[in-house]
């Protein structure tokens, strides 16, 4: 059976300026799946990321040319609804981030900003989202804390819950577990095969062992360009390309 496509990129090409940081990408992301973005620093993972949810549009200079759809909409478009856009793909970024508020707050925030005021409403759905992020035994009587006094591992699944909480299709995660210890990075890999199900989840990492844990596809990027692409088992045992078969058998990287 033909799987559900989400995310197809065509023929996508991005540029810093005169920089091109993007050579000719087109994949076809499958929906409710985890898809792995691996590859040597500086070969353009995060910026590919980034493209999904045009967060590199913050930047001076920036330009795309190709088409990259979600659900078949072109999102590359200057008459795209950014908010909406950003709604439908959250991302998670390598180092956890909460804003300086309460727990509570923090994971308000988004469905406020969207229009959600009734208090009993924001209440269920600061509860659900801290349960899919694993969080919420864990914090459920001191909502009211400051987030940032939070351990790191838990400041990073209290970032996960808050881009649950605005109801993305898709979540971008950005090495979500580099900054972590081995603990909290199995309860990251964890938590993200139980949000697979619902979500259409897309991961940076340099750790070629957690993209083999994580993963049911893999990306593989090198200068720019899109090396190969497919399963992750058949990427990490046998890869169509040498160079991806050097890259995941540790020979340069």
């Amino acid at each position: 059976m033909a799987k559900e496509l989400k995310i197809i990129t065509d023929d996508l090409n991005f540029y810093y300026g005169e920089k091109q940081a993007l050579f000719n990408i087109s994949i076809e992301l499958p929906a409710k799946e985890v898809t792995a973005l691996i590859g040597p620093s500086g070969c353009g993972k995060s910026t590919f990321l980034r493209v999904l949810n045009r967060m590199n549009d913050i930047i001076d200079g920036t330009r795309s040319t190709g088409v990259v759809t979600i659900d078949g909409e072109d999102i590359t478009g200057k008459d795209i609804d950014l908010v909406a856009l950003r709604k439908r793909v959250g991302m998670v970024f390598q180092k956890s981030n909460p804003f300086p508020k309460s727990i509570f707050e923090n994971i308000a925030y988004g469905p406020k900003i969207h229009g959600m005021t009734d208090k009993e409403e924001l209440s269920a759905l600061v509860e659900k989202s801290l349960t899919q992020a694993a969080l919420w035994d864990e914090v459920k009587d001191r909502l009211g804390d400051k987030a940032l006094n939070l351990s790191g591992g838990q400041q990073q699944r209290l970032c996960i819950a808050r881009a649950l909480a605005v109801e993305p299709e898709i979540l971008l995660m950005d090495e979500p577990a580099s900054a972590l210890d081995p603990k909290a990075t199995t309860r990251i890999e964890n938590l993200i095969g139980e949000l697979k199900g619902e979500y259409t989840i897309i991961i940076v990492t340099h750790n070629m062992q957690q993209a083999a844990r994580v993963s049911d596809n893999t990306a593989f990027f090198y200068e720019g360009r899109l090396i190969e692409f497919g399963l992750t088992k058949g990427i990490f045992t046998k890869p169509a390309n040498k160079r991806t078969e050097d890259y995941v058998t540790g020979r340069f990287g």
